[in-house]
């Protein structure tokens, strides 16, 4: 078996680093030392870089302006945008444009789509509930009304919906089915409240008062919210892996640069024996990562469904990113704490990414419940 990645999942990866290569992670205030958000929007800039590099587009088909790649191609590149805490809705966008290309139909995605690749719609998704413990798809009702679509109901915690033109909104009808309604940020019934993340982002509260929407903006096709759900799953473990090995480089050379009793103290056994088991945990987390995203892209049977394998790779990513930056707050000292350096702020963004899209212990009440439902041989 190959486990290379492929020459164009490589070249992702090289034009991703050269996109990044720019960006700071203090490049706004710090969100320890900020009572709201520390931005109001994401970073155009850097999106509009992005979109240059032809990134917006790298898992659209070429008849939508994409490169025509996939889900572990999208991995690979927030892999790298996590090392520098880049400010911008890359997965989130991605993600639905994606489902779209997958379960709209055709009208719909030649419509968004190239919009998409040209960096100029920017998409989201409310995939938190109303309050992040129970179905997101149970939050918000959806019932036909004549030719279209009534909605009702709340969403919490939803990232980048201020800046973004469409969000996904999954619904369930009384039927028991769910859709996935693509709903424009400015609509009628629709309300939106600030709330901020533990990283300091704005996010946002979306209420939906008899909100009307047209057939061609509700995804009614079974499995497009599931599948959806899955890949923002497993693009959250990339980010995790991808800040998590940023932050084990960061602890390396300042262990290995500070002295004690005339030694570095990374050549002490304590020091060194954490910094391992940190190691392993991110070898960990990148193995399930790629298992998980590479049963998305090729569909691949095997003895559990894929959500089996995207519920062990974000466990290990929650476990395993919070491990991570706790090992490197205790090895760093009180310099961690230093909001003039930066590990305060991937402190942050790795809390937020441990809970998003449900923590560990969620993600194992899943897999528990596959397990029963198909026992092993």
């Amino acid at each position: 078996m190959d486990f290379t990645f492929t020459e164009e999942q490589q070249a992702a990866v090289e034009a991703a680093q050269a996109v990044f290569s720019g960006v700071t992670p203090d490049a706004v205030p710090s969100p320890a030392l900020t009572p709201g958000a520390v931005a109001d929007d994401f970073d155009r800039p850097l999106w509009s870089r992005l979109a240059t590099a032809d990134l917006l587009g790298l898992v659209l088909d070429p008849e939508h302006g994409g490169a025509g790649l996939d889900t572990i191609a999208l991995c690979l590149v927030l892999r790298e945008s996590a090392r520098v805490l880049a400010r911008v809705p890359l997965l989130e966008t991605s993600a639905v444009a994606m489902t779209i290309q997958r379960y709209a139909d055709a009208r719909t995605a030649a419509e968004l789509l190239p919009r998409v690749a040209r960096g100029e719609l920017v998409l989201t998704a409310a995939s938190n509930g109303r309050t992040g413990h129970d179905p997101a798809e149970l939050a918000v009702t959806a019932h036909r009304d004549g030719t279209g679509w009534i909605l009702d109901g709340l969403q919490t915690a939803v990232p980048w919906a201020h800046g973004a033109d469409r969000i996904a909104v999954p619904a369930h009808t009384t039927e028991g089915q769910t859709v996935l309604t693509l709903l424009p940020r400015t609509h009628p019934g629709l309300t939106l409240a600030e709330q901020y993340s533990t990283s300091g982002e704005l996010l946002a509260e979306l209420r939906l008062d008899s909100v009307h929407l047209d057939a061609a903006d509700v995804i009614d096709t079974d499995g497009a919210w599931d599948w959806l759900h899955g890949v923002l799953a497993t693009g959250t473990c990339a980010l995790a892996l991808g800040l998590g090995e940023n932050v084990l480089t960061m602890t390396s050379q300042y262990t290995g640069k500070r002295e004690q009793f005339g030694h570095p103290v990374a050549t002490f056994q304590a020091v060194a024996v954490q910094a391992a088991d940190r190691y392993i945990d991110l070898r960990a987390m990148e193995v399930t990562l790629w298992q998980a995203a590479w049963r998305i892209s090729s569909e691949a049977g095997g003895p559990l469904p894929p959500a089996a394998d995207i519920a062990v790779a974000k466990i290990w990513a929650s476990e395993g990113v919070r491990r991570v930056v706790q090992t490197a707050q205790h090895l760093h000292g009180g310099f961690g704490a230093d909001t003039d350096y930066p590990l305060h702020r991937y402190h942050a963004w790795a809390k937020q990414l441990e809970l998003a899209l449900g923590p560990a212990a969620a993600h194992e009440e899943t897999l528990g419940d596959l397990l029963a439902a198909h026992p092993l041989g």
